[in-house]
């Protein structure tokens, strides 16, 4: 009986080796599978094992390239130069011909929103200060270049860079505010610029109980209010167009 159980305990302890031999030897070909693409032929074959996909960062800022805008005002055809006048006077560009409303709009104005896409000094001074003026001294002739202007506005909200996204906003905003005309003719375009709106909308720097003095520089409440002023002077579908692209916006006319 002693010999059936030591031989017994023997074939046990065997066993146990053998098991973890065996582990093992299998964790050592876990470890020599080849790996290969993902959503390939070679996926399906036998001791492979499927590259994971890299991860996106959705707020990466895109690289910019030079631009049209920057292009003809470095060979003087931009009719419009930097003023180094005291910041007390509010002139900071000075341009080159008498009156505003002379020139052909359906020509410049492109230009100068190409120019919004721009990062680097003292490009993006230029074009964002030239639009405003352009804005201010004659507004009806906003509504017939807008087709043309709904490109560079996208490419300037593509590039996802907050100082450029935020600009582009106020001035979209201005262009609502000098012909309301303007907001009702955006409405078809909503597809084509909501969609970024919609993403850096919660972008706002959480705080918990510290006070941001410098609103100006959130980029939530920028789009919040390029939102409201679409939906106040966009007409009765704006706020559908609104909803369709952006669905947690809650109109600020109803409520």
């Amino acid at each position: 009986m002693m010999r059936n159980h030591t031989c017994q305990a023997a074939n046990v302890s065997a066993n146990i080796t053998y098991n973890d031999d065996f582990i093992q030897k299998f964790h050592k070909k876990l470890q020599k599978k080849r790996i290969v693409a993902p959503f390939s032929v070679s996926a399906y074959q036998k001791n492979t094992q499927v590259f994971p996909p890299s991860k996106i960062n959705v707020y990466q800022e895109k690289m910019v390239y030079t631009s049209r805008f920057r292009m003809l005002f470095l060979r003087g055809d931009i009719p419009c130069v930097r003023s180094y006048c005291k910041k007390e006077e509010g002139h900071f560009i000075s341009w080159k011909v008498t009156s505003l409303k002379d020139l052909d709009y359906s020509h410049y104005l492109p230009i100068f929103f190409d120019g919004l896409c721009e990062a680097a000094f003292p490009y993006n001074f230029i074009a964002r200060y030239a639009i405003h003026d352009l804005l201010n001294a004659a507004s009806d002739k906003i509504l017939p270049v807008i087709p043309k202007l709904i490109i560079p506005i996208r490419n300037a909200l593509n590039t996802k860079n907050c100082d450029i996204i935020m600009a582009t906003l106020r001035i979209i905003q201005h262009m609502c505010i000098c012909d309301p005309c303007v907001a009702e003719a955006l409405v078809p375009f909503y597809r084509q610029l909501l969609p970024m709106f919609n993403l850096f909308r919660d972008c706002n720097p959480k705080l918990f109980d510290g006070i941001d003095y410098s609103r100006a520089g959130r980029v939530g409440d920028v789009i919040d209010e390029t939102l409201s002023v679409l939906e106040v002077y966009g007409g009765p579908d704006a706020f559908i167009n609104i909803k369709y692209c952006i669905p947690t916006y809650e109109s600020c006319l109803n409520n």
